[in-house]
């Protein structure tokens, strides 16, 4: 299972046979005062996972790898719930709890030193010497995620709000797709701040700011250059600095195109000339499933790790 601010996608597989069936929710895992909350996890997991093995011939799971955004900090319901839950409904005996970053890891490098900037909704990077891992941002929306789409979507609003003020660093161009997109801006907040969903909504502005940038749009443009510099700044952080480690970057926000790659392969230039850049082998959901395979074979080179990585095996009732 993959798990981020824009929903989940869930996948059933067998060892030799790969991934046999994918299904998708788009609705976000909802975070309450105990962190990820378990219970909502599991009644979008259930239906789809049960009907995933049934359409795969799949009779009964054994392993399960569960890759959520936010688990390092807010990831203690999870690891006390998911496990147990699991195999009462599945009858699951591993269970492997894995942050976001960790399978955007294995999915994009697999078992090799470098760093990977998982970029979507949120912005998490993560490298690792494989000895140990190295995590830098992640923080959600409010305190940090920052170059990721909701980082860029309430960047572009911001200038389209100065703009509709008449205050210096606005921008009339995505006023205007701030209007086309949610309506006149006085409604803004009262639309916004009560969404439980906030992060996906305001990365859904994202786009129209590359647009706007792609168009010449300067305001547009800085706020584009501003992005891919954090994103760097956060590669730097955690790529293992001997050697020629690998770097790559993964995650939906590829999908805005040059307006972002162009500037992110200046940055990450300037930053890490020892990195090679590589384009990721995978997503996070198959990172998942790389991890599930090396599970079951009894291979998984990756470093273990409380926080990012944690494998449990559980005795079904």
């Amino acid at each position: 299972m993959d798990s981020g601010g824009s929903g989940l996608r869930v996948a059933v597989g067998a060892a030799g046979r790969g991934m046999l069936g994918l299904r998708t929710s788009r609705e976000p895992v909802r975070t309450g005062a105990r962190g990820i909350d378990p219970g909502h996890l599991m009644e979008q997991l259930v239906p789809m996972a049960r009907a995933l093995a049934a359409e795969a011939g799949v009779a009964r799971p054994r392993t399960a790898v569960v890759g959520a955004a936010g688990l390092a900090s807010l990831g203690d319901a999870l690891r006390a719930d998911l496990p147990a839950a699991l195999a009462r409904e599945l009858g699951i005996r591993t269970v492997a709890l894995a942050a976001d970053a960790v399978t955007a890891y294995a999915g994009a490098l697999g078992p090799r030193p470098g760093a990977v900037v998982a970029a979507g909704t949120g912005l998490v990077a993560i490298g690792t010497d494989l000895t140990r891992w190295r995590r830098a941002d992640g923080w959600g929306h409010l305190l940090g995620d920052c170059g990721g789409g909701a980082w860029i979507g309430r960047a572009g609003l911001e200038a389209a709000l100065r703009a509709h003020d008449g205050r210096d660093g606005g921008s009339a161009r995505l006023l205007a797709g701030a209007e086309e997109r949610f309506g006149p801006v006085r409604g803004l907040p009262g639309a916004l701040y009560p969404r439980p969903d906030r992060p996906a909504v305001l990365a859904s502005f994202a786009p129209h700011v590359a647009a706007a940038c792609a168009d010449g749009d300067p305001v547009a443009a800085g706020v584009m250059r501003a992005a891919a510099r954090h994103m760097a700044d956060s590669a730097a952080a955690v790529c293992p600095p001997a050697g020629e480690p690998r770097i790559a970057v993964t995650g939906g926000l590829l999908k805005l195109g040059d307006a972002l790659l162009v500037p992110l392969e200046e940055e990450l230039a300037r930053r890490l000339p020892h990195a090679r850049r590589v384009v990721a082998e995978g997503d996070p959901l198959e990172g998942s499933v790389r991890i599930a395979t090396g599970l079951v074979t009894g291979s998984l080179p990756l470093p273990g790790d409380e926080a990012m990585l944690c494998v449990t095996t559980v005795t079904p009732p």
